[in-house]
């Protein structure tokens, strides 16, 4: 008699698929076993590429005369420590009375490749095989999915997608960590004092790199630009006032003026306060005229469904988890039956199961006595209860939450109304995860928010002053995603006294105010948002719609992303604060980041990450061939390491001797060599130091015992001056330049001024006596 064998990914999902196609045999060391069938099952990956040396014992020795290494046929082998479950299924498939398989690993690119690479290794022949693909665990969905198996060989596309991305990270991490290693190891373990570096390279791993270390540089070189906003206070009656914020638009005195920063404030304090006395009028009371009054409605829809990296940017927010953290407690969830499938870049749903939507509402009305829920997620039962009675989920697949063009694997992630039985043996983060996910699901079916909003535009002789004032008066959706805070709806009494104000009415003015800000730096990215921007191919957007209207092919996938981040911090190149969720690169990452940015700059590049990503999408969509992707790869890989092995020439790293170096690039974008250099001149803050140059900065010889002076090169660039070591030279010698040429960033005027250290502390420049050429 015949038997059908499923293959899963894991031994919990053996399980489940055993007990919900009623296998009810006997379980015996790596298996299940029935009369109709048998179940198995991979531990993760069961199968690997091979090193180099499994070709040619000569590559176990790194040598440059060898690279590239690109096989014309590729070696896999069995994973040591998992090599017994391999055995096990490989005698399952090879068995005469097998005569179905059914591939029932994840359904994704990944989950593809596991089952792929063992059937390749074992050779499994004439027997008939099915493709398993599900959204959930649920029993439902797993009978579906073994009913409308297809032939596997409908899969072959995506298989070969998968088959590709593992040779590009494959050939990529090969050669040019070999190569970066061999020409620039040895100097890069000098410049840090170790004993031995290896620049590890990735394709997906150095553009992340790239993007946390730019972002710190962008930090460190940004200078604040102070700059002072003027508000103004209007009396409407004896208990009403507003505020009002000036800008300086076209009919303004100061529009364009070479004093402000740009048209929101003054760039002096000194010139703040004199347009201040210039709109007051000593002798009587100033009064301002109502120019304009604009009244309209605001609509906002509930947000999008959560993808995976959506839900692990709200976590590193609200819980402070890394995205590791967040796929392992969605991974849960997923075999709990909970939820469904979540490493998805899908945040709609299909019309398929828009249409038995039903059935996931009907599931989580069972909530309230399946799960201890904390007082403030009790009303959920109570939005489940009102979408069922009104039939709000009946017009679902007209709104912008169903849609199968935007679907590629899987839809997004929501509840599936199942397993809520085991809620309560959760952890307090599993159980607000769960909550969170369940709250988005539900917000899709409730109405808008809406918010009324009011504009005022209030004049004082020439100058405008503008006030906004936005009241919500319909919550909509919001009662759900805020169900824990007090709500209530409803214009203020000032908002509709405010509405009664007419075109050309007097208002009196009480004061003017001066409020001092400052321009502040790009924000660190925290574990969250660089996950968004990865999805974004290097774009951190953080407007939920907008990010939704561009995406497209982003780095890496959703089941890589987190471990990307895993692997910076093993290797020591990013460090993440637990608590803050905040990333920065640390010293030993910068130097490898300018080694890459000095030899192959392209692969630090978003948007060339991305491409390769997108190239891997039509690949699974059969809109390309592999032969024409392998090309492709090849070609970038032969041609990088050409030019890599050109630079080094060019670069004299001699053997034994103490100043190796290697190149970066300088501003003009040409190839230099980085080397130790002589001292500039004497340290004025700690006197004892010397001053050097690296390629960002000038810094003092003892910086490790924590003298912080550091004057960055960039320093002057908003005034089109670039700080050289001639300049540097002179100040420590002198103390003061008294002629340097400038240009002021608002009104492009040519000056001069003068130019000093701002204090001995830390250095840092200051420009003084800023002189007009032309006055």
């Amino acid at each position: 008699m015949s038997k059908a064998l499923f293959i899963a990914e894991k031994p919990s999902v053996a399980l489940e698929f055993a007990k919900t196609l009623n296998i009810k045999g006997s379980k015996k060391d790596g298996f299940i076993e029935s009369d109709e069938a048998v179940v198995t099952w991979c531990i993760g990956h069961l199968v690997t590429m091979s090193y180099p040396e499994k070709y040619d014992e000569k590559y176990k020795k790194w040598m440059l005369k060898d690279l590239p290494f690109l096989p014309h046929k590729y070696k896999y082998e069995v994973i040591n420590n998992v090599k017994k479950q391999f055995d096990i299924l490989m005698t399952q498939l090879k068995r005469a009375d097998i005569s179905t398989i059914y591939v029932c690993t994840d359904s994704g690119r990944e989950g593809e490749y596991i089952y792929r690479l063992v059937d390749e290794l074992v050779g499994v022949q004439d027997k008939i095989k099915k493709r398993v693909w599900i959204d959930s665990q649920t029993e439902e969905a797993i009978k579906k999915g073994v009913k409308n198996a297809k032939p596997l060989n409908e899969y072959d596309n995506l298989a070969n997608a998968a088959y590709l991305r593992a040779k590009e990270d494959y050939l990529m991490g090969i050669n040019f960590s070999r190569l970066l290693t061999l020409i620039y190891g040895r100097p890069l373990s000098k410049q840090l004092k170790k004993n031995h570096v290896v620049i590890a390279v990735g394709r997906v791993m150095t553009c992340v790199l790239g993007m946390i270390v730019q972002r710190e540089r962008e930090i460190r070189d940004f200078v604040k630009t102070p700059y002072y906003k003027i508000n103004s206070s209007f009396q409407l009656d004896e208990s009403v006032d507003y505020d009002g914020e000036w800008k300086a638009i076209e009919s303004s005195k100061y529009y364009m003026s070479h004093l402000l920063y740009k048209d929101i404030g003054f760039k002096e304090k000194a010139a703040a306060e004199k347009f201040i006395n210039e709109l007051k009028d000593h002798d009587t009371e100033v009064y301002g005229i109502v120019e304009a009054i604009k009244k309209k409605k605001e609509t906002k829809k509930p947000p999008m469904l959560y993808n995976l990296a959506e839900l692990q940017n709200e976590l590193s927010k609200k819980l402070k988890i890394s995205p590791d953290e967040t796929l392992k407690i969605a991974q849960k969830l997923y075999e709990n039956k909970m939820i469904t499938y979540p490493r998805t870049d899908a945040r709609v749903l299909s019309n398929d199961v828009a249409k038995e939507i039903q059935s996931n509402l009907k599931g989580l009305l069972r909530i309230k006595q399946s799960c201890n829920l904390d007082p403030k997620d009790e009303a959920i039962n109570q939005f489940v209860q009102k979408i069922l009675t009104e039939g709000l989920y009946k017009d679902l697949h007209k709104t912008k939450y169903v849609n199968d063009k935007a679907i590629t694997d899987h839809y997004a992630i929501i509840p599936t109304g199942q397993g809520l039985g085991s809620f309560n043996k959760l952890t307090d983060q599993e159980k607000e995860t769960f909550i969170l996910i369940t709250k988005r699901f539900l917000a899709i079916f409730y109405p808008p928010a809406i918010f009324s909003q009011l504009s005022i535009t209030t004049k004082i002789k020439s100058e405008s002053f503008f006030t906004t004032s936005k009241v919500c008066i319909q919550e909509g959706y919001q009662v759900v995603l805020n169900a824990d805070k007090k709500h209530g709806s409803g214009k203020s009494d000032k908002e509709e006294t405010l509405k009664q104000l007419k075109k050309g009415q007097k208002i009196k003015v009480n004061h003017y105010e001066i409020k001092e800000s400052e321009t502040s730096p790009p924000k660190r990215y925290n574990s969250g948002s660089i996950i968004l921007a990865m999805e974004s191919a290097g774009k951190l957007i953080e407007d939920e719609e907008l990010r939704e209207k561009i995406k497209g092919s982003g780095i890496g996938t959703s089941a890589t992303r987190s471990g990307i981040l895993n692997k910076l911090q093993q290797i020591s190149y990013i460090g993440l604060n637990k608590k803050t969720q905040i990333l920065t690169p640390t010293t030993f990452g910068e130097s490898i980041y300018d080694v890459v940015k000095g030899s192959i700059p392209s692969l630090l590049k978003p948007e060339l990450t991305a491409s390769w990503e997108k190239g891997l999408d039509m690949i699974a969509k059969g809109e390309i061939q592999s032969d024409e992707y392998m090309t492709k790869l090849e070609d970038y890989i032969r041609r990088n390491t050409q030019k890599v092995l050109k630079l080094s020439k060019n670069a004299n790293l001699v053997k034994g001797s103490t100043h190796h170096s290697y190149p970066s690039k300088n501003n003009t974008g040409t190839n230099k060599t980085r080397e130790i250099k002589q001292p500039l001149g004497k340290c004025i803050a700690c006197e004892t130091g010397k001053i050097y140059e690296n390629r960002k900065a000038f810094y003092c010889s003892n910086w490790k015992n924590q003298c912080k002076f550091t004057v960055w090169k960039n320093s002057l660039a908003l005034y089109e001056q670039r700080v050289d070591k001639e300049i540097i030279k002179e100040l420590l010698e002198k103390g003061k330049i008294e002629k340097i040429s400038i240009v002021l960033p608002q009104t492009r005027e040519k000056c001069v001024a003068s130019l000093e250290f701002k204090n001995s502390k830390n250095g840092g420049l200051e420009l003084k006596n800023v002189i007009r050429i032309n006055e």
